[in-house]
């Protein structure tokens, strides 16, 4: 009877010439359905040295060692001769030279022709990369399928009876893969619903490997699938009892999670997400939707493993565990951190967070404040205003991360001052730090110090990039290249790139290249190295059109841009701007760390820079359309409207088309936009600054980012003095006033406004008077100052109106008729209310239209007009929802609940004040300034529907949280409070 590795093997080898080779088991050949005769187990470990090398030259030396180890033959090499002439007597077609043989000699070693021979080895990589893609795609039936094919493969122990170190490592690592095999299938099974077939398999491994974690949390798995929840916890306590008083350690990340994940009942990690979906409905809670912001893996990472290792060891349990990588510039930290974090990623169920803290950036180092901004709204916890204090940043975010298992990725780190703050609460967490610096002052679990690559890891990097046969053919010349390069990965792809792209090129002809360069350390200095040379290289071989983008995109205002941004820098269309910069990353030349965002290289953008200062013309074009796409998307974006910016180019060619689509470009943007305005003041463009800035504020205070949108201001008005348009030293204080009173600092709001009277008396300018007065009205409403908000809010109207500014008479307009609500003048405020959606259909934002009806109702509501209120609360619910507003829209839904109540319909004002709580869950109320205010509102209105519905226990349910509230975070009512879900969320 066959053997099982000999059948497989025949099957249809018929009139097949092509040798098959067997290394699954014992060493075994075929040719043509006949078994060959391998002879002596030393010839057999030749053959097995070179077929699991296919197409690499084996030296003599890697042969003798490989073999006999530390006893070599005493004839030494002339030993091998004698063994591959027999090997070629039997494995070669008859009348084959060696010439033609499966093995040549080449050059001080053999090597075995690839193409001559099936390997099983090789189609068990084949099987299991087949299984992998398998699995990934959502197809487990044939990743089982697959995986059983190659486990067939194994006959026994690989390389049976071979002797010699080579054979003894790779025995181990092949039963290593056996053992990755099985354990993949068994998960596979698991997640087709086999738990029995699952967990009959983990019963043998299980038994040789009692303390495999894995395993363990595998068998769990199909314990629970089996509906044997108890007896998967069981399994749990049984290991950690194990591993304490035999080992003296606590069980692991993945352990420790499927514990959780079974008290949880969470179908989803412990199944996988078909069978959870397929699962009858149960009250098992739903999964939080973990974040992962990790950049896209750069590639193969040669000549790391050792550092790798470090960074994706096991940390202690329970605590915050830092990790931090410093070296050079180029040489290769932040690869090394995001494959580490891409490795370790499926162990932080709650996110995978990137921050690029920007130190040795050309662009604006980014603060502490900036990053936990950026964090925060990353993991969903700030919707509105985020305080711009430090400490109470840092608070938030800690509150924020305290229950959670965070992996969070820190690059390009100056100092432990800028990390401190960012580091998250919650038990089991991990960061990876890197930066040039040795943060000797941070309290490291591990320090990593990566040094340029050895020698032979340079060349294999080289080799890697150009292909091996190609670096092969002049290895000398491959040496000196990777010596001119100084192992530094950058250097070295930027040179391979070259490489790619001309195939006529010898490599020693680039070598040749870089060696006759004066300049090859020159201005960019990455400590005592440079690699200006490759840069400059890289350039030279651009295309014409290449190159005058290239030049462009080192004048971006941003760290990040789109193709959109590079267009209009280019003044060309952008389909053609997008095949120019895909052609720049395949060059290496620029970065795109994600779909649709582009990135140069630090170095790289410094480089690109120098370049464009070179030809002036052409870089204060670049600049200047730069700035003004960024302007023209906040002016759209803006509903201030297209006459809210009385001075400054208006949009003219722009590629935005609707106020939707400038407010998604700048969202996409994230916060590098209180950097375009240090920009452009950097740039000498005073005017520009200040123009962005004053366009970005209608954007930034709808999103509660104050903090972004004081200090952009502030960088503008401290270049207000170099600015042409006179009207900016009133307009920017009047919009630090206005920002001011949505942050609540009234005496800061005060200051800027009377600056702004003072300052227009010397230079008039209506509309900005207008506008102080709009404000001032507004900042006296707040404090209570009733009459004299009157007065200040008249004159504003009477000014807007006459010169036709709508925009401002909305607003001014809403704030009197506030006004005049809280008096009690009902008449008048209707009046003003109306008057304000009159002046709002100017532009038609539905967001300026959405607050006149919804105070309007107030009003209405008050006087007992039910059909009236819920006609406007109807109307200001679509328009808010059109424009995204989030409070106001749970603000007009509780209020239609109200109406719906007074005509006796309670059942639907219940189902109001409920849709009303669940838009209220959408903001933060660690961001949010009113949502105290509103959920107390909003729960004293639904609890007032329940007790007319004689619902008494309900009703007492939402009186008490109101008192909950109220006395847990001291808000405090008064008649100026009463309206700030329009007061302190809409423009005064």
């Amino acid at each position: 009877m066959m053997r099982g590795a000999e059948r497989r093997l025949r099957v249809g080898a018929g009139s097949c010439r092509r040798l098959r080779l067997a290394v699954l088991g014992p060493v075994r050949a075929w040719r043509g359905g006949a078994q060959l005769p391998l002879g002596p187990v030393r010839r057999q470990a030749v053959l097995a040295a070179l077929a699991l090398r296919p197409g690499f030259l084996v030296s003599h030396e890697q042969l003798l060692d490989g073999i006999w180890g530390a006893e070599p033959p005493k004839t030494g090499r002339k030993v091998l001769p004698s063994y591959i002439y027999e090997l070629r007597q039997v494995l070669d077609a008859e009348g084959t030279g060696p010439a033609d043989s499966l093995i040549r000699g080449e050059g001080g070693g053999y090597r075995l022709v690839a193409d001559g021979v099936q390997l099983d080895a090789a189609d068990l990589a084949e099987h299991i990369d087949g299984a992998r893609r398998a699995k990934a795609s959502g197809d487990p039936a044939t990743a089982v399928d697959r995986l059983s094919a190659a486990l067939a493969l194994f006959d026994g122990e690989p390389l049976a009876g071979l002797p010699g170190p080579f054979a003894d490592v790779e025995r181990q690592r092949l039963l290593e893969r056996l053992l990755r095999v099985r354990v993949e299938r068994l998960e596979c099974l698991v997640l087709l619903g086999r738990y029995a077939d699952a967990l009959d398999g983990l019963a043998a491994l299980s038994a040789s490997s009692p303390y495999d974690e894995s395993l363990v949390a595998l068998r769990m798995r199909a314990l629970y699938g089996s509906e044997r929840q108890a007896e998967a916890l069981t399994v749990y306590q049984d290991t950690c009892e194990r591993l304490r008083d035999e080992l003296g350690v606590d069980p692991g990340d993945e352990l420790r999670r499927a514990h959780e994940a079974v008290l949880r009942r969470d179908d989803e990690r412990l199944l996988g997400p078909a069978t959870a979906r397929s699962a009858a409905p149960s009250t098992r809670p739903r999964p939080r939707r973990a974040v992962n912001e990790l950049p896209g893996d750069a590639g193969r990472l040669i000549g790391r493993e050792a550092e790798l290792a470090q960074l994706i060891a096991p940390s202690a349990p329970g605590s915050v565990s830092i990790v931090t990588v410093d070296g050079t510039a180029g040489v290769g930290k932040t690869a090394l951190v995001v494959r580490a974090a891409r490795e370790l990623s499926a162990h932080y169920p709650d996110g995978c967070l990137f921050v690029d803290l920007r130190a040795h950036s050309t662009q604006r180092r980014q603060s502490p404040e900036q990053a936990l901004q950026r964090l925060l709204r990353s993991l969903g916890a700030a919707k509105g205003e985020l305080p711009s204090d430090l400490e109470e940043l840092t608070a938030v975010w800690r509150a924020a991360t305290s229950p959670l298992r965070l992996l969070l990725v820190l690059d390009d780190a100056l100092d432990a001052d800028q990390i401190r703050p960012l580091l998250p609460a919650g038990a089991g967490s991990r960061v990876l730090v890197a930066g040039r610096r040795r943060l000797a002052e941070v309290d490291a679990d591990r320090r990593v110090t990566l040094e340029p690559l050895d020698s032979g890891d340079a060349v294999s990097l080289l080799a890697h990039i150009i292909g091996e046969e190609r670096a092969g053919r002049e290895p000398e010349a491959t040496q000196q290249l990777v010596g001119l390069c100084d192992g530094l990965p950058l250097a070295l792809r930027i040179a391979g790139s070259r490489l790619q792209n001309r195939s006529t090129w010898t490599v020693g002809y680039l070598a040749g290249r870089m060696a006759g360069d004066e300049h090859r350390l020159g201005e960019l200095s990455v400590g005592d190295r440079s690699v200006e040379a490759a840069f400059s290289l890289s350039y030279e071989h651009l295309a014409p059109e290449q190159q005058r983008v290239f030049r462009a995109l080192g004048l971006a205002p941003t760290v990040e841009f789109d193709v959109l941004t590079a267009a209009a820098m280019l003044h060309g269309p952008s389909h053609a701007t997008e095949q120019i910069l895909e052609s720049l990353v395949d060059t290496s030349l620029l970065q795109q760390p994600r779909p649709g965002r582009y990135r140069l290289h630090d170095l790289v953008r410094m480089h690109a820079r120098h370049l464009a200062e070179a030809a002036p013309a052409e870089a204060a074009a670049a600049r200047t359309a730069a700035l003004r796409l960024h302007l023209d998307a906040a002016r759209i974006a803006s509903d201030w409207g297209s006459r809210g910016f009385p001075t400054g180019p208006q949009p003219d060619g722009t590629p935005f088309t609707t106020w939707q689509e400038a407010e998604a470009w700048l969202d996409a943007a994230g916060g590098e936009l209180a950097d375009v305005v240090g920009h452009a003041a950097a740039l000498g463009e005073a005017d520009y600054a200040c123009w962005i800035a004053e366009a970005l504020v209608d954007y930034f205070v709808r999103q509660g980012r104050y903090h972004e949108c004081q200090t952009a201001l502030e960088i503008a008005l401290n270049h207000v003095d170099g600015a042409t348009d006179e009207r900016m030293a009133l307009a920017l204080r009047n919009c630090l006033g206005y920002t001011a009173v949505h942050q609540r600092r009234y005496a800061q709001a005060r200051t800027c406004f009377t600056e702004a009277l003072d300052l227009g008396r010397r230079r008039p300018y209506p509309c900005e008077e207008a506008r102080t007065h709009a404000g001032l009205g507004a900042l006296d409403l707040s404090v209570g100052e009733g009459d004299r908000a009157i007065r200040h809010v008249t004159a504003a109207v009477d000014l807007a109106k006459r010169l036709r500014r709508d925009w401002v008479a909305s607003m001014a307009l809403v704030i009197l008729g506030l006004a005049h609500y809280f008096g009690r003048r009902n008449e008048e405020a209707l009046a003003c209310f109306a008057d304000a959606y009159a002046h709002a259909e100017t532009d038609g934002r539905p967001r300026m239209l959405g607050r006149p009806l919804s105070c309007a109702a107030d009003v209405h509501l008050r006087l007992g007009h039910y059909g009236e209120a819920k006609s406007s609360l109807r109307e200001a619910v679509h328009l808010v929802e059109q424009a995204g507003d989030t409070f106001l829209c749970a603000r007009s839904l509780t209020r239609l609940g109200t109406a719906e109540q007074g005509e006796g319909n309670l059942s639907a004002a219940m189902a109001l004040h409920h849709q009303a709580l669940v838009q209220l869950q959408l903001l933060s109320p660690l961001t949010e300034p009113s949502y105290d205010w509103l959920e107390m509102d909003i729960r004293s209105r639904l609890g007032r529907a329940y007790l007319a519905a004689g619902r008494v226990r309900e009703a007492g349910e939402q009186f008490q949280a109101v008192l909950d509230v109220h006395g847990s975070r001291g808000h405090r009512a008064d008649r100026a409070r009463a309206a700030e879900g329009i007061e302190d969320r809409e423009p005064r």
